[in-house]
């Protein structure tokens, strides 16, 4: 019988061979997965080996073949992990990506900044919320924060609800157009709104089929040849969430880390500047309502 060791090096290189971009994480995720344990405890079983189960191989063959003809890993796994959490994602909803953990920390440092004045009563409104990734993540660090969430897409809302439920988390989430101005009792008040809006502008169809063949369109296009339409539409309904001086953070393809600044500032935002990602690309604009 084949080791472990074995089986998932041979599935990494076959991963690798198929232009997948993390062959030897998701080789380890796969199994994990198929043995129902984390994946440290596969990369232990790794180096002290020890008897598969019964069709192991059978099944592990079964996902690694779905995995070569692209299907993301968090879609055969059912798991996505994101800042210190791990959400239950699949079909219908975008899966979030390591890149938009700044936001959560601009936002987190945002929070800090506030509550050294204001130590108690603030508000976080998270637009285009899909897994509710961000608003989840905010939540569980600073649980003294009021965070609610809204997302348009019914498969979406449907995940964030039961990744909530599952977490035990305090989010209200309500179901609504983010380009359109919402939680009315809210207007004015909110100390911080976080956005990861479509923003992929239209024509430009994205190179990773993980992200072209199975992410929701609702959650990539941006309704303009710059991606940026429906981005500055939800930033002006943003506006009649914040208070004066709240902050709003956005996040951007690439290519907008100068064009979405410059628009938010013609269209009345104080401070907007862009912020890189871990890999130093541009991703997230912070502005202040005026």
């Amino acid at each position: 019988m084949t080791d472990l060791r074995s089986l998932v090096r041979a599935a990494a290189g076959t991963l690798r061979e198929a232009g997948v971009a993390s062959p030897d994480v998701d080789a380890v995720e796969l199994a994990a997965h198929v043995l129902a344990v984390d994946t440290p405890e596969v990369r232990r079983l790794m180096i002290v080996g020890g008897r598969l189960p019964h069709a192991f191989e059978e099944s592990y063959a079964a996902v690694l073949a779905e995995r070569i003809r692209r299907v993301p890993l968090q879609h055969l796994t059912g798991r996505a992990h994101f800042h210190r959490l791990t959400l239950h994602v699949g079909p219908g909803v975008f899966v979030p990506r390591p890149e938009t953990e700044v936001l959560v920390d601009l936002a987190l440092a945002e929070v800090d900044r506030r509550c050294e004045s204001e130590p108690s009563g603030i508000r976080l409104v998270d637009l285009c919320s899909g897994s509710g990734a961000i608003a989840l993540a905010i939540k569980e660090e600073r649980p003294e924060v009021a965070v609610r969430a809204l997302e348009l897409s019914t498969d979406a809302i449907a995940w964030a609800a039961a990744n909530r439920d599952r977490l035990g988390l305090d989010v209200e989430l309500a179901q609504g157009d983010a380009t359109r101005p919402a939680f009315a009792d809210w207007a004015g008040t909110v100390d911080v709104v976080t956005v990861n809006p479509p923003y992929i502008p239209v024509g430009a169809v994205p190179v990773d089929p993980e992200v072209r063949d199975h992410d929701p369109e609702l959650a990539l296009y941006g309704g303009s040849e710059d991606g940026l339409a429906i981005p500055l539409r939800v930033a002006a309904a943003a506006a009649t969430l914040l208070r004066p001086g709240g902050l709003l953070l956005m996040e951007h393809a690439d290519s907008q880390g100068q064009s979405l600044p410059a628009r938010l500032s013609a269209a009345g935002w104080a401070d907007a500047e862009d912020h890189a990602d871990l890999a130093g690309r541009p991703r997230v604009t912070s502005a202040r309502r005026s």
